[in-house]
């Protein structure tokens, strides 16, 4: 009895220094969410989905939050069957058994770890339009730095400086729409009325597809905040209502301002195709032009610090992924362990890795597509085994009672139809590292099959 006691201990991490605390409420969690998410999450990647959708961008980011709010869903009612910091790997395990488990952990890895790379990149980009002097490696290594430390500081520390962050982009957000639609009254729009859903040179399903790919990265936050399951103080539904109320937020804040934005943009959709150097600054060169070089400022100020913390909330829910995945023995032990609630060996881990693709990125004129590519195709493909992961639990198995057909099944089969399309129109080169990424995640996981305690139930 005794013996199994302490088996159950150590699943749980306690008297391992494997425990999270518990010390997040609702609104730390919406913190977090929109941290990561960004309420100006479009202005580093607009450049690139105006380029990639025709023109079509506002659209672009309606048929995104719409594939997301189906993948919301199911993260509704699988954080309530597995509230765990593992997120889709625990989700997974739980719908459909260890070795998927394990492949959607190994996915949800891939972005995990490469997110915030991006948002570091984005806040390199801000601070380059400020201080052009220095090259925009240099910034995006100390944001890298910055946040770290406080990540290692505690989860409860770093959600109220990131309080106060948020706070400040709201504000640079709401000063933003009132003086586009000033201008836009006043003066005009650069571009017609209906192209920012339309395109501006033709219309192409294809093409919105393929920015759709790219413009999911801006709501990845969302699916973070499950991350911080094991340190929330209000249980399970806390997280549900965590989740989607931080996607709805984001999908109205994004088609606003890449509407209004596309119309104050002077260049054709097809010319920033053709120089991808000028996709990063598109959006600030829009509000240059069209409203004045202090929003412009205002704007790469708050997108600074703003995409830095958004790297800091994905930071810290790779960590908690790390620590989740090593708990369970699919990695290396040795990050499960924790400090005073803090898991800072996997943190560690994470920001190593995300400052060597950051400053590889920063020092590349396609850096930011490539990564951007490569960071979706692993989300996505943990969000169609999610999806899986609900019809394998309710469904299939019925450990839920009896199933609701639109929620346990009808929801997710259209969730993974959207994301198995938008995986297609992906690059060919992020398909290309995903198939990769996943050859070396079959690879490890066979090798753990192949060990008796890599066996699945053997440390159950």
């Amino acid at each position: 009895m005794r013996r199994a006691a302490a088996q159950d201990r150590r699943r749980e991490g306690v008297g391992d220094h494997t425990g999270l605390r518990r010390t997040l409420g609702f609104r730390d969690l919406v913190v977090y969410g929109l941290l990561f998410i960004a309420p100006m999450a479009p202005v580093g990647v607009f450049g690139t989905l105006d380029a990639k959708s025709g023109g079509a961008v506002a659209l672009v980011y309606l048929v995104a939050t719409i594939a997301m709010a189906f993948t919301a869903s199911s993260y509704a009612q699988m954080v309530r069957v597995a509230p765990q910091a593992g997120s889709v790997f625990a989700y997974a395990r739980k719908g459909l058994g260890e070795g998927p488990g394990f492949v959607a952990g190994w996915m949800a890895m891939l972005d995990y770890l490469l997110i915030p790379a991006v948002a570091y990149l984005f806040s390199g980009i801000a601070m380059e339009a400020l201080v052009p002097q220095v090259d925009r490696w240099v910034w995006t290594g100390i944001a890298v730095v910055v946040t770290t430390l406080l990540n290692l500081w505690g989860v409860r520390a770093a959600a109220r400086v990131g309080f106060a962050v948020l706070a400040m982009e709201i504000v640079v957000l709401l000063v933003f729409l009132v003086s586009a639609i000033t201008v836009l009254a006043r003066d005009g729009a650069q571009r017609g009325w209906l192209t920012p859903l339309t395109g501006d040179s033709g219309f192409s399903t294809a093409a919105v597809l393929g920015a759709v790919s790219v413009a999911v990265l801006s709501y990845l936050g969302f699916d973070a905040i499950a991350s911080f399951a094991e340190e929330v103080t209000g249980g399970s539904r806390q997280v549900a209502r965590a989740v989607l109320f931080c996607l709805a937020l984001a999908g109205v804040l994004f088609v606003a301002q890449t509407y209004l934005v596309a119309l104050l943009e002077p260049v054709p959709s097809a010319q920033l195709a053709a120089e991808p150097a000028r996709q990063g600054s598109a959006f600030y060169d829009a509000v240059d032009a069209s409203v004045g070089t202090w929003l412009h400022d205002l704007v790469a100020a708050s997108k600074a610090v703003g995409a830095a913390f958004a790297a800091l909330a994905g930071q810290a829910a790779a960590g908690r992924l790390l620590f989740a995945m090593a708990r369970d023995r699919r990695l290396p032990h040795v990050l499960a362990r924790t400090d005073s609630g803090v898991p800072r060996l996997a943190l560690l881990l994470a920001a190593t890795v995300t400052m060597i693709a950051a400053v590889w990125a920063a020092q590349r004129d396609d850096g930011l597509d490539h990564l951007v590519s490569v960071v979706d195709i692993g989300a996505l493909s943990a969000f169609v085994l999610l999806h899986a992961s609900v019809i394998g639990w309710f469904v299939v198995r019925r450990m839920g009672g009896t199933p609701d057909r639109l929620r346990h099944l009808v929801v997710p089969v259209l969730g993974m139809g959207v994301l198995l399309a938008v995986i297609v129109e992906a690059a060919g080169s992020a398909q290309m590292v995903g198939v990769v990424w996943l050859g070396v995640g079959l690879i490890v996981l066979a090798v753990q099959w192949g060990r008796r305690d890599g066996l699945p139930g053997a440390d159950r």
